[in-house]
């Protein structure tokens, strides 16, 4: 029974930091696909989700919903885990260079397009998912790349420290947002199985998860955890 437990109290950290670049991951996918979405919107004059999306610029929200999560995802997966050698930054500027240069070698499309474009290509879209997985290590380690970063962060705590409840309720209104792009998203597949492909299985699980997040947040004043840290000083 003790080594169970001495078991769980190892693994925790892990898991926490596995969940905490999951849901970075997750953001950094959302934001992704709505770029691509909105692009289609604007440009080609999709008609998104008929008739369960009253209009496709709401995907805006979906990219700054996903902007405001990073950073209570990147507070869940705050833990004290050894680390290989070096920072995970380090290994996230590696994987995103080698994703950019693959990319560049063997993707039939421009890289400039590489979040525009709308390809079902097998090797465009593993350059996607690299690309953001090198950005979700660099992201979740943000803070120690340099001092100067570091300051930067606790200048901007001290900036937002007195609208957080204002941060908390744009956060709630945005999860909100994203329910209703979920609902939208799945009653649309329902009613037409035909489109019921990856891309928008994934779509709908990444509203899914930006919308728990949201309210997570919110419930949990995880702002006023991640803001009211006075003792950081811009020393």
């Amino acid at each position: 029974m003790e080594e169970d437990i001495e078991l769980v109290h190892h693994l925790t950290p892990y898991g926490k930091k596995l969940l905490g670049l999951s849901l970075i991951f997750n953001s950094l996918l959302s934001i992704v696909y709505a770029i691509g979405l909105l692009r289609g919107y604007y440009e080609d004059a999709w008609t998104l989700y008929p008739p369960f999306l009253v209009g496709g610029a709401l995907f805006w929200g979906l990219i700054f919903a996903s902007i405001i999560n990073i950073a209570p995802a990147t507070s869940i997966g705050q833990a004290k885990i050894g680390r290989l050698w070096f920072h995970h930054y380090v290994y996230g500027f590696l994987v995103l260079a080698f994703a950019v240069i693959f990319l560049v070698a063997f993707s039939p499309d421009s890289l400039f397009s590489l979040f525009t474009v709308d390809t079902t290509d097998i090797i465009v879209n593993a350059g996607r998912f690299f690309v953001l997985g090198g950005l979700t290590l660099i992201l979740d380690d943000l803070a120690d790349i340099s001092d100067t970063v570091r300051r930067g962060f606790c200048f901007l705590k001290l900036k937002f420290y007195r609208g957080r409840q204002i941060i908390e309720i744009v956060q709630y209104i945005l999860g909100c947002l994203s329910v209703y792009l979920f609902a939208a998203v799945v009653l649309y597949i329902a009613e037409n199985p035909q489109n019921a492909t990856p891309a928008n299985v994934v779509l709908s699980a990444t509203l899914l998860v930006t919308s728990l997040v949201s309210f997570a947040a919110v419930k949990q004043k995880m702002w006023s955890e991640i803001l009211d840290k006075k003792g950081e000083t811009l020393q």
